[in-house]
């Protein structure tokens, strides 16, 4: 199978990458905040995908692909939080921006499709 097309080693790659992109940020009291909070919001993603596959019922799933949504929207907002504190490795997070975009409109896809 695709690996694109599989979306838990897609989440999972994606929390990683994000991750090693944050390990290479130059910390101080203004990027640490945001680094916490994009490293949480982008692992979150792949976590929520999980227990989405092991959900309890139909509804229980909606539920925790809603929720992988709003993390990747709010990968976003810290992504480009991010480009802000530093313009250098705006590139770097444009690709992560993109990959988060997909996810959200792949979600948002599966939540349309469930109604």
């Amino acid at each position: 199978m695709n690996n694109k097309y599989d979306l838990e080693e897609r989440t999972s790659r994606f929390g990683g990458n994000t991750i090693k992109f944050c390990r290479t940020i130059m910390e101080d009291n203004i990027s640490r905040p945001l680094i916490n909070q994009l490293v949480r919001s982008a692992t979150s993603i792949g976590a929520n995908y999980m227990e989405a596959n092991a959900a309890s019922s139909r509804k229980d799933f909606k539920n925790k692909i809603f929720i992988c949504k709003k993390e990747a929207q709010e990968t976003m907002h810290w992504l480009k939080m991010i480009t802000e504190c530093e313009p250098g490795r705006k590139n770097e997070a444009e690709v992560l921006w993109r990959e988060t975009q997909e996810l959200t409109f792949i979600f948002g896809k599966i939540i349309s499709s469930m109604k």
